[in-house]
């Protein structure tokens, strides 16, 4: 069973011409960090970061540790407060309201007498139905109820707004189905050990639900096996960034040719969705072998994956075994970490899958004040101010081109602190003592939510990140740049701090969100959200070449032996830094200007521009385990952090003269290597 939600694609930060300058009552930077042993122009990361990173080892339970995680920690605090008191009052509260709610689902989860008791009793009968199954037509049926039920198996479905028509919203299937990251998982010889761990995974689980041991082995070999025919057909995270490979609108007759034994009309009806005229099949090669397996895999074959994966999907919140054994694969071999995590996070995380929106509507009424808002605001449009100098400014750009991205410019919608509007819950029953079942109310309430947008206008009021999530994303296809209430502290934003500090910080996180909109694929997105092209021929491949030096450059950072960056799939973010990064600091420049003594003034012995570069690279302080991070970069579209510290600014001048540095140190590049995009 998945019990997450499905949200719209989104590019995320895991960010008069001035802010009025506040009197800084504490320097908003600790100077004492830095590490003046290290050379700022050859190890600008180390020169900021070593001396706390060796200060503050990794948690057990964590698989990495550092400034965005030290603000997800505070988040998590504040919002275990919350869901406890909701718990400790939910008897007594408000009939229906999100209160209790909440209160309900955390307190079910937090019963871990009674979720030990039930054993894997609260999965029996979807086991059931999967050991009923006799050939590939009780196959289909079972597939589709199961998404009907919010439990999607196989693909994944759901509605977003048509690439072609950014105002109507469409339904994707997209291919899915895979228990390991990346269908390179399946192949790689590199990735033999984490195979060989996978099929113990699958058979412990088969064990844990009463299948003999030997046969629980040989139903776990054919799950790879049978993955291995899905991996084969399946894109890889680089070819998934393209535009091109997500979307493939197909009427449902054709969609019938590919997969003839689906039938896609009685599918959408189950789903309560209204698809008539059409919908995006988009990986179609992917669906062909889907077809392929229905003929001729053994039902029996069948039977084991999706028995499979109702148990891995349902174990977090069945027993502790279960839940051990989750650990186990997941989070242990996949990720190196060390302990499970405390069982009041993990539901708090369950609660939020299940429920943030809600969560978050409580988070704000406490914690994000309209004056945070307002201060907010005030920065995003000094950096739209700053990004329209630097698109008008742009020398290998034609105005024909620059008409166009100042289109695109002029229809960006900035969403601060939390929506307008909140959804509403009241057709969600939940229960003071069943987690399971709770969680399968509410992953189903959000399934038929998300499958009632299906055929009707784009709600652009509506946010694909809760307030508390600690982050900020830029949707392409509504334009918009979204910064949820939780990033805005420090060390992104401090209503204290100097302007050089909140400039390399959250400003740097907006302008980077903007940049999204520019990258290699956002730029494939007009101002309305469609995918057309609005550049010249010349002006792409001008962009393209400039492109593929950023790609080289990150290439060739190795963050472990022998394994480097994939700078392809970090493209956008990369191109979203150092377009964010410039504008950033033209926005402060363009304060500065305003107030000269403020300008020429230094804090603990460091100018603006220097405490600017200071606080960019105090954001990507942290440190991972060596296993999650080589997750991370078969998986990951963000480049690994200490590289971020650095990539953006060693392609800037401006770094340089801020720290004196000469040409051939590391953190300079000049003449052809120096990357100039907006």
């Amino acid at each position: 069973m998945t019990f997450r939600i499905v949200r719209p694609l989104a590019l995320a930060i895991g960010l008069a011409l001035s802010v009025p300058v506040v009197a800084a009552s504490h320097s908003a930077f600790d100077v004492s960090e830095i590490d003046t042993t290290l050379n700022a122009c050859n190890d600008f990361n180390g020169y900021v970061n070593a001396k706390w990173v060796a200060a503050n080892p990794i948690p057990d339970d964590r698989t990495r540790w550092g400034s965005f995680d030290l603000l997800r920690e505070d988040s998590l605090n504040v919002q275990r407060t919350i869901v406890e008191n909701a718990a400790h009052h939910a008897a007594t509260a408000k009939p229906g309201s999100i209160e209790q709610k909440i209160g309900y689902l955390y307190a079910s989860g937090m019963d871990e007498a009674a979720i030990d008791k039930a054993g894997f009793a609260p999965i029996k009968p979807r086991l059931a139905q999967i050991a009923a199954l006799r050939d590939s037509d009780d196959v289909v049926r079972y597939i589709r109820d199961s998404h009907a039920q919010g439990e999607p198996v196989l693909f994944r479905f759901g509605g977003n707004a048509d690439f072609k028509d950014s105002n109507r919203q469409i339904a994707y299937a997209n291919q899915g189905g895979l228990g390991l990251p990346t269908a390179d998982y399946y192949r790689k010889p590199e990735q033999a050990a984490i195979r060989s761990a996978y099929v113990k995974h699958i058979a412990r689980l088969f064990e844990l639900t009463g299948t003999a041991s030997a046969d629980a082995q040989r139903q776990a070999t054919a799950v790879l096996a049978f993955e291995t025919r899905l991996a084969a057909a399946s894109l890889v995270p680089v070819q998934l960034r393209q535009p091109e490979n997500r979307y493939h609108y197909v009427s449902l007759a054709e969609a019938d040719k590919v997969t003839p034994s689906f039938d896609w009309a009685a599918f959408f009806k189950t789903q309560n969705a209204n698809v008539t005229d059409g919908f995006s099949l988009s990986q179609p090669k992917f669906f062909a072998e889907v077809q392929q397996m229905l003929g001729d895999e053994p039902v029996a074959t069948w039977q084991a994956y999706l028995r499979y994966h109702a148990i891995d999907n349902a174990a977090p919140y069945l027993s502790t075994p279960f839940q051990q054994a989750d650990f186990a694969f997941h989070e242990q071999a996949l990720n190196g970490q060390k302990d499970i995590k405390p069982r009041w996070k993990r539901v708090l995380e369950a609660t939020n899958d299940a429920m943030g929106m809600a969560l978050g509507q409580l988070y704000v009424a406490d914690h994000f004040s309209p004056v945070a808002k307002q201060r907010a605001q005030q920065l995003v449009d000094n950096l739209r101010a700053a990004f329209r100098t630097r698109i008008e400014q742009l020398p290998w750009m034609s105005d024909a081109t620059k008409q166009k991205a100042l289109q695109k410019w002029a229809t960006f919608v900035p969403k601060i602190g939390y929506p307008d509007k909140w959804r509403d819950w009241s057709g969600l029953t939940l229960a003071p003592d069943n987690y399971y079942a709770n969680m399968q109310a509410a992953s189903k309430f959000d399934h038929n939510y998300r499958m009632a947008k299906i055929g009707k206008p784009v709600d652009r009021d509506e946010w694909g990140m809760t307030p508390q999530t600690v982050n900020a994303y830029y949707s392409a296809q509504k334009n918009e740049i979204v910064f949820p209430a939780a990033i805005l502290q420090p060390p992104f934003f401090d209503a204290n701090a100097d302007d050089a500090i909140n400039y390399g910080g959250i400003g740097a996180v907006i302008g980077h969100e903007m940049g999204h909109g520019y990258d290699d694929q956002g730029s494939k997105f007009d101002a309305q959200g469609n995918n057309v092209n609005w550049w010249t021929d010349a002006d792409r491949a001008a962009f393209e070449a400039r492109t593929k030096k950023l790609g080289a450059q990150f290439d060739a950072y190795e963050p472990l032996p022998g394994k480097h960056v994939n700078g392809q799939l970090t493209m956008g973010e990369n191109i979203g830094d150092l377009g964010g990064l410039n504008a950033a600091y033209t926005a402060l420049q363009m304060a500065l200007s305003k107030n000269p003594a403020e300008a020429n003034r230094k804090i603990d012995g460091y100018t603006q521009d220097q405490r600017f570069f200071l606080n960019w690279a105090r954001v990507w302080r942290g440190n991972i385990r060596p296993k999650a991070q080589l997750t991370l970069l078969n998986t990951d579209p963000h480049a690994p952090a200490p590289f971020r510290a650095i990539g953006a600014p060693s392609n800037m001048p401006e770094f340089a003269r801020a720290f004196q540095c000469r040409s051939g140190d590391a953190m300079v590049r000049d003449g052809e290597k120096q990357v100039k995009i907006w």
